[in-house]
């Protein structure tokens, strides 16, 4: 049996009161979920563990995810959140590097009013520090960001930046030309991997296998069975879908784009990309 991983997640619980982006009109996700909410529909889809992913823009949700997967083998990893902005960053990704639960940062630059804000000149010793103690840099998605993506992947190659859902590509529109291009452009670097997961929240009626797997198609062809990895977005993922849906069609789409690598979509690249400091 293919092994699974699904390396992105998300859980919160709004009492904590740091998710500014959560408000009531999200509807079906304005409430707490833990993995646990997830895990009748993951395990059902022989999803063996979970990467969690770092869903408030500071230190303190980055702890409640850490106590989280100190207490449930499930959790394989997680991806933290450091203020690059700080004094004490460079001191921060160090202790953060520290604990092999760690296994990678997310900036939410999708966040932040200026889209080249990544590039700052200052923040050049913080990305090189988290290349050398093997942190990957979750990208933070929207569609025009991804060329950011590509310079950021130039300026440090040994950095390894995962691009998080496919960089949001408008399959709801159909305007997926620049898409096509800005994500051949980024492919072209080594260092760069990408996540399909996330698309049903961009698809609007265009759920079916063949608009989704238009875009499978096309990250397949620009980064190759062994820079792919596959993830819910869940509980995001709730406000077009469900994890069993989610999971049953990727196996569909897999299974025809990825015949002889299921293995490494499911599991192997996320283990190699993230987990190869864990003992996971």
């Amino acid at each position: 049996m293919i092994e699974r991983i699904d390396s992105h997640m998300h859980i919160w619980t709004l009492a904590r009161g740091d998710y500014d982006w959560m408000t009531p009109d999200l509807g079906a996700i304005h409430r707490d979920y833990a993995v646990d909410d997830a895990w009748a529909q993951a395990s059902a889809a022989r999803v063996t563990g979970t990467i969690l992913v770092q869903a408030a823009a500071t230190a303190a949700e980055t702890d409640f995810l850490l106590a989280t997967a100190a207490t449930d083998e499930r959790v394989a990893g997680v991806v933290g959140w450091v203020d690059f902005e700080a004094a004490d960053a460079t001191i921060e990704i160090e202790r953060r590097s520290d604990d092999p639960r760690v296994v990678g940062l997310r900036p939410m630059i999708a966040d932040v009013p200026d889209p080249g804000w990544i590039l700052r000149r200052d923040f050049v010793p913080l990305l090189d520090q988290m290349a050398q103690c093997g942190l990957v840099l979750d990208g933070h998605a929207r569609a025009d960001l991804i060329p950011v993506m590509t310079q950021l992947a130039d300026q440090h190659p040994s950095l390894q930046i995962v691009l998080n859902h496919a960089g949001k590509p408008r399959i709801d529109t159909g305007d997926l030309a620049q898409w096509f291009a800005d994500i051949a452009a980024l492919a072209k670097r080594p260092n760069v991997a990408c996540k399909f997961s996330g698309l049903l929240t961009e698809a609007g009626h265009r759920t079916s296998d063949e608009a989704i797997g238009e875009i499978a198609r096309h990250v397949r062809n620009c980064f190759g069975p062994h820079r792919v990895l596959w993830g819910s977005d869940w509980p995001v993922l709730n406000l077009a879908g469900s994890y069993s849906g989610w999971a049953a069609q990727s196996e569909r789409i897999i299974d025809r784009l990825f015949p002889e690598h299921r293995e490494a979509v499911w599991a192997g690249n996320a283990k190699r990309i993230y987990l190869s400091k864990s003992e996971f």
